[in-house]
């Protein structure tokens, strides 16, 4: 099989690939990491079956002395002998290959990014498949991504209030000092300063590692991606998307439950193509995997995403709240590869004596992922 590892990084994967039997792998790696992934190779003696390329992968080219010595074929030629002239008339033929890229029979990428997609490589990944990958028999792995959110207590949250308002604390020390050492009053600055330290402790998601049970209900399915499929438009985001939680006391008689916010994270699964042309002609995946970042598998690279509430929402002994809204993920303007999440939601809290309340109207609240 021929196989091509998107953003190789330090080539692992491509090393891996070639020892399991790959007959070409083309490691693509834009940056220069891609000097240290060739030492790599040659180290472990598989650099007769892998090249590292050092581009974007939009910018990358099968190599010409490839089509012969590896015996490259599209879906077409393989079909279809006679669609390229014969071997030896080598310069039609040539020319004629050099237009039919897609000779790849499976794209490995660890392209996920904190909550899959920020800072991700899926746009290369797909700018890979549709260059690259025979369409119909060609797959991808991972295959495919969920991304989920869920309600969560957790005592971190405190902390970041703590740290935000010892912050605002130290700034209103200095304009006392300030203004009493050097006669220099400062203060015109303290909106600026407030918003920023509001901007990094309450209006940013925070890098977690939880555990299981920190989890306040199942979670809710935000997004859901078949690389095989998926397109560019996709990358960009989460669509506004509903969910609904029902979060309930413990029953214990604790007085200090409460949910301090949301956490995101994504699994990935390594199986057979589902799109319809994929059923028919794709590999099949006799040994599916799935691999997930969620808090119950324990601490991961990719850990969870945070977003705490401004203040934590107290549940009531033997009681019930409720969390009905949704959630977006947009593209940050500024750089595309940082994104930022847009939640919406109302509050409703049933007590043990059956009394319902609406905590809350509609709470909006934004949050970058930085």
């Amino acid at each position: 099989k021929v196989v091509m590892d998107v953003g190789s990084g330090s080539g692992i994967l491509a090393v891996w690939a070639a020892k399991a039997g790959a007959k070409r792998v083309y490691a693509v790696e834009y940056t220069d990491m891609a000097k240290h992934a060739r030492k790599v190779v040659e180290a472990n003696g598989v650099d007769h079956v892998v090249t590292v390329i050092q581009g974007a992968v939009e910018d990358v080219t099968i190599p010409v002395e490839d089509w012969e010595a590896f015996h490259l074929q599209t879906e077409e030629d393989a079909a279809a002998t006679e669609e390229c002239p014969a071997d030896d008339d080598d310069d039609a033929s040539i020319s004629c290959k050099q237009q039919q890229s897609k000779v790849v029979d499976i794209i490995i990428s660890e392209w996920m990014g904190y909550f899959l997609l920020r800072e991700s490589m899926l746009d290369s990944v797909i700018r890979a498949r549709d260059m690259f990958l025979k369409p119909k028999s060609g797959i991808l792995l991972p295959s495919h991504a969920t991304m989920l959110i869920a309600p969560i207590m957790n005592e971190d949250h405190h902390m970041v209030i703590e740290e935000y308002l010892e912050g605002m604390n130290d700034w209103n020390d200095y304009l006392v000092n300030a203004k009493k050492q050097y006669g220099v009053d400062m203060s015109i600055l303290t909106e600026e300063y407030d918003k920023e330290q509001r901007d990094y402790y309450l209006k940013s998601s925070h890098y977690v590692q939880l555990d299981g049970d920190t989890v306040l209900a199942p979670p809710s399915v935000v997004k859901t991606l078949d690389l095989a499929v998926c397109t560019l438009e996709d990358a960009k985001g989460v669509d506004e998307t509903e969910f609904s939680f029902d979060i309930e006391s413990s029953g214990g008689g604790a007085e200090d439950e409460e949910i301090n916010g949301f956490a995101g994270w994504f699994t990935v699964d390594f199986q057979s193509r589902t799109d319809e042309v994929g059923k028919q002609f794709g590999a099949k995946m006799t040994n599916p995997v799935h691999f997930s970042s969620s808090p119950e598998i324990g601490d991961t690279h990719w850990g969870q995403q945070a977003f705490y509430f401004p203040s934590a929402i107290p549940i009531q002994s033997n009681g019930k709240v409720k969390i009905d809204g949704t959630m977006e993920m947009i593209r940050s303007k500024e750089n595309a590869r940082l994104y930022n999440v847009k939640l919406q939601y109302t509050i409703g809290a049933a007590a043990a004596d059956g009394m319902n309340n609406v905590m809350d109207n509609m709470v909006e609240s934004v949050y970058k992922i930085p």
